[in-house]
């Protein structure tokens, strides 16, 4: 019952920044609260065994993987929307208008942009820039390397700057060697 208790807490107090970080992962809130409930099904499934003080980083590594694991899924299986490729992106030709709202287009641009980068790069991207992890501490999560991360930070810092140029200033080299 205590285990019941520590995860019912646990949920409601992680639940708000947990969809925070699967809606960067997904780039859709449906998608992103779907993932976290699968999560939280997993880890339900094993909290008697898992630490309190590495709870957070056991439910987030799960959270990571099985947003990989949906991709792949979906890769697979075809689509039925006939959603458009990576070079066929709408509004891409939209005329250029002074931003009135604070950076709401920035934020809507950037979000558009990770949207079509791999799972694996967003991953990358929201652990080391998102939630300010080290690259040791991002391959750790994503049970890769850290020369993996290296390489899929710098290449999905590429793929945005030529998805979004206009937030170049955003997304600049020295972060790439962060």
């Amino acid at each position: 019952m205590a285990d019941r208790e520590a995860f019912d807490a646990y949920v409601r107090e992680r639940w708000v920044p947990l969809l925070r970080t699967a809606t960067l992962l997904t780039g859709d809130r449906h998608a992103a609260e779907d993932l976290v409930q699968e999560t939280l099904v997993r880890a339900a499934q094993h909290w008697r065994r898992v630490d309190p003080a590495t709870a957070d980083a056991y439910v987030r590594r799960i959270l990571y993987t099985r947003s990989v694991d949906a991709w792949r899924w979906r890769r697979h299986q075809p689509d039925p929307a006939g959603h458009p490729g990576l070079d066929e992106h709408p509004g891409a030709d939209r005329p250029a208008i002074p931003d009135p709202s604070g950076g709401a287009v920035d934020r809507l641009t950037l979000a558009e942009a990770l949207a079509r980068l791999t799972p694996r790069q967003r991953a990358v991207l929201v652990l080391r820039f998102y939630d300010d992890r080290t690259e040791v501490e991002a391959a750790r999560l994503l049970g890769c390397s850290v020369n993996t991360v290296k390489s899929q930070t710098r290449h999905a810092l590429e793929r945005l700057r030529v998805l979004a140029p206009e937030l170049a200033g955003t997304f600049g080299r020295e972060e790439a060697t962060r």
